[in-house]
């Protein structure tokens, strides 16, 4: 493990919040896609701060639905003692204000809304960029991989995930949602657009909602909110590994 590398993680969360779907409810947060990361990560003995571009945030409704919220997730949101809750509704940070250097591993959590404002989030591309840099873990989730296009290798003047497979979610889950004539309206570009466009491959899970994770390497995708948890967990893996990593050795599972 490079030895300049504290074991902190930033969950980095979209800030964008506002109407997409056919019933008029926002997008925001995803939550369970924060909510995830955040155990593992603390479980693993991370300190994790939270994030946003604007230092705001709000949620994405659907993700507080019985079908993507319920059980221990639910009990978490609907306590507003409990740690996650804590970071995010009241030491929630505005990325000009962190620190470079302070981080090893950098985690893009998302909702539809990281479409609008993770592509010119400068601040958060700036601290991936950093963590990248210094050798480590760089990781999103779900539509949080349109981060990473403007996240550059210093060392080769490219985004981070050129030449790289990643993975995010799919056009598919998009009409599936409904979403898809919105996001076309708006001329926002879907993962699989924007990942192509800086160079990557992009590789898709057999259905839209499946536990789908890659590893290539120091960077780390998941398809779907199914895939939060297990991107973390190959996050951490990595993290752990990192005196082992001597190239970009691809791992692809459905989990």
């Amino acid at each position: 493990m490079a030895k300049d590398l504290q074991r902190k993680a930033l969950i980095s969360i979209t800030s964008y919040n506002g109407i997409i779907y056919p019933d008029g409810t926002r997008t925001g947060l995803f939550f369970t896609e924060a909510l995830h990361p955040f155990e593992v990560l603390t479980q693993a003995g991370f300190d994790v701060d939270l994030a946003t571009e604007t230092g705001t945030y709000g949620l994405d409704d659907l993700s507080l639905t019985s079908q993507f919220l319920a059980g221990d997730d639910k009990a978490v949101f609907e306590n507003p003692k409990h740690p996650f809750n804590v970071k995010l509704n009241g030491q929630l940070k505005k990325a000009a204000d962190l620190n470079k250097g302070e981080y090893g591993l950098f985690f893009a959590s998302a909702g539809h809304a990281a479409l609008y404002d993770y592509p010119t989030a400068h601040g958060l591309q700036s601290i991936a960029a950093d963590v990248w840099g210094r050798g480590g873990i760089v990781t999103a989730v779900c539509h949080g991989p349109v981060l990473l296009p403007g996240v550059t290798d210093s060392r080769t003047g490219k985004s981070i995930i050129a030449g790289k497979t990643v993975t995010g979610f799919t056009i598919e889950g998009e009409i599936v949602l409904k979403v898809w004539d919105k996001l076309q309206s708006d001329k926002v570009l879907p993962v699989v657009e924007a990942v192509n466009k800086a160079g990557a491959d992009y590789s898709s899970p057999m259905h839209p909602f499946d536990d789908y994770s890659i590893t290539v390497g120091r960077l780390i995708t998941g398809a779907n909110p199914a895939s939060a948890r297990s991107a973390a967990e190959r996050a951490v893996k990595a993290f752990n590994g990192l005196h082992d990593i001597k190239g970009p050795t691809l791992h692809i599972a459905a989990q």
